[in-house]
């Protein structure tokens, strides 16, 4: 996928940001998702959780590998996809649908986030040299 939803923001670790008011959903972009391969689990935190932007606060598991995901704000886990428990692979299916992560009530500072632009620049930066 080469353009990026324009309502979302996004951060240099692959998650992307649904802010409404003073919560944030949270999921792994597609370019994640299609890096990661075919997910097999997610581990996410629990609600009522703190949690600080930049904290690991949810695993990946895909026949690859095991990866982090990281909290992109600071704040309260208020709600998680429990529906990844029977179904984790929504997450590459429909990264930015049904294969969202977890939500956080947070202060609405959205400082370090990228628009869809600049992660979009980011991401072809990243293709270009091979790297993902």
């Amino acid at each position: 996928m080469s353009d990026w939803p324009a309502d979302l923001l996004y951060t240099p670790e692959h998650e992307w940001v649904r802010v409404t008011d003073n919560m944030a959903r949270v999921g792994v972009t597609s370019h994640a998702a299609d890096a990661l391969g075919d997910i097999v689990y997610v581990s996410l935190p629990t609600v009522g959780a703190n949690v600080s932007a930049g904290d690991a606060c949810a695993e990946l598991e895909s026949t690859k590998s095991v990866n982090d995901v990281y909290a992109p704000v600071g704040g309260v886990i208020a709600a998680v996809n429990e529906a990844l428990a029977d179904a984790p692979e929504a997450v590459g299916e429909d990264p930015f649908g049904t294969g969202w992560l977890f939500d956080v009530e947070f202060d609405g500072s959205t400082d370090g986030l990228m628009d869809a632009e600049a992660y979009a620049q980011l991401v072809g930066g990243l293709e270009s040299d091979g790297s993902k």
